[in-house]
């Protein structure tokens, strides 16, 4: 993923809305982990579930390769479904015991940055 320019919290605009922060991008993992703990899923019904969690703008390329990253690293696993009557075969994905550890981690870390984010708010205000 292209790292930010440092600045880009003070640009302005239309573009403000369509803005892909670096905070939104280090979600995808755990959001996508906890959307496939709920229910086995494919690609595009994560796509569109992220978009439920509020965590856009996400081009879908970016959700794909997050998935291969975490197929790769034993978290999830991919099984064909045949049986779509709705287009080509899919690829349904589900969690694995490595993603479950995962998934553990990272909702630890989430209420960790929840605190932290809370404070600095507070500071903000």
């Amino acid at each position: 993923m292209p790292r930010h320019k440092r600045g880009w919290a003070i640009k302005d605009g239309q573009q403000r809305k369509r803005r892909r922060t670096p905070l939104t991008v280090a979600l995808i993992e755990p959001a996508l982990l906890l959307l496939i703990n709920e229910k086995a899923r494919h690609g595009y019904a994560l796509v569109s579930a992220l978009k439920d969690l509020g965590i856009t703008p996400i081009h879908p390329s970016i959700v794909y390769r997050t998935l291969r990253q975490m197929e790769s690293l034993g978290w999830i696993t991919a099984e064909w479904d045949m049986d779509n009557k709705q287009g080509p075969p899919r690829k349904i994905f589900s969690l694995c015991d490595q993603g479950r550890a995962a998934y553990q981690t990272w909702q630890e870390e989430l209420l960790k940055a929840q605190n932290s984010i809370d404070h600095m708010l507070e500071r903000m205000s």
